[in-house]
């Protein structure tokens, strides 16, 4: 007697807009590479106001799920767990559903901090120190990069907003990481990005955009501009036109989803076989 085979696991990303997500690439990929059949991933539309319906309504299938802004803030009250890092940081991109029945738990991860210190690595000289750093924005991708900045040695970065005001939130998760940064505003971009160590835009796409017109030298230090649609970015463009090192954003992509891969399935994350997906999706030739 025939029988049809019944899936699983299931994981998705959710967001509104989510069609545009690359991490279905990435965590199939990931999937294939690990002979991991009964495993499926998709791209859920889910806005701030559905979503505590939607993971109210959560199977026992499933196994994670990965959370795009704003849901990154909004999944945490929903949450029976916070891992320190996510805790710290004020921000869960990923939720782990552990246990079944009435006894299943959800768990809030921050694997961005994982992903934005593998892609700057890639920049970077090993061995580097870092000791001044500098990040564009304050939102929950800035939270982020200031625990990432910690964790490769500098905790006085400083900080280019727009509004001093709106970069609240920034600080208070900066205070519970031990960090000190220093608000600057961000017309000071070129002449500061210029002589840090790492430099990470956490800015909406084209954001970035005068601030790439007006750099005018070599910059000193490793650029991560987290865009990467256009890719490459002004900004990025024109940092490795000057002759500077630049780590485009989708390889903080690739490092933060094998970091997911590995929380959600037990395996480590297969990078080199999501590598190339990503490298095909984004129709980029490979080096060397």
């Amino acid at each position: 007697m025939s029988t049809t085979p019944v899936v699983r696991r299931r994981a998705a990303v959710l967001g509104h807009p989510v069609g545009h997500s690359l991490s279905p690439t990435l965590h199939r990929a990931a999937y294939a590479a690990l002979g991991l059949d009964d495993w499926t991933y998709e791209a859920c539309d889910v806005t701030e106001t559905q979503l505590e319906g939607f993971v109210a309504g959560l199977s026992n299938e499933w196994a994670g799920l990965s959370l795009t802004m704003p849901l990154k803030q909004t999944v945490i009250p929903l949450l029976d767990h916070v891992e320190p890092l996510a805790q710290v940081v004020g921000a869960v991109n990923t939720v782990l559903l552990q246990g079944t029945g009435p006894g299943r738990s959800l768990v809030g991860a921050n694997t961005d901090v994982h992903g934005l210190v593998a892609a700057l690595r890639e920049g970077l000289v090993p061995g580097t120190a870092v000791r001044d750093a500098v990040v564009l924005g304050a939102g929950a991708t800035a939270s982020s990069t200031l625990a990432a900045f910690a964790e490769l040695g500098c905790t006085t970065p400083r900080v280019l907003v727009r509004s001093v005001a709106r970069a609240g939130a920034l600080l208070r998760a900066a205070h519970r990481m031990g960090v000190e940064p220093v608000l600057r505003p961000l017309d000071d971009a070129p002449a500061l990005g210029l002589a840090a160590d790492v430099v990470v835009s956490t800015l909406p796409p084209r954001a970035a955009d005068a601030i790439a017109e007006r750099l005018d030298r070599a910059p000193r230090g490793v650029l991560l501009d987290v865009a990467y649609d256009p890719r490459p970015t002004a900004l990025h463009a024109r940092w490795v036109t000057l002759g500077g090192v630049a780590v485009g954003g989708e390889r903080m992509l690739l490092h933060q989803a094998a970091e997911q891969v590995r929380l959600m399935t037990g395996h480590p994350g297969p990078v080199a076989a999501m590598d190339r997906a990503l490298r095909s999706a984004l129709e980029i030739t490979p080096a060397g």
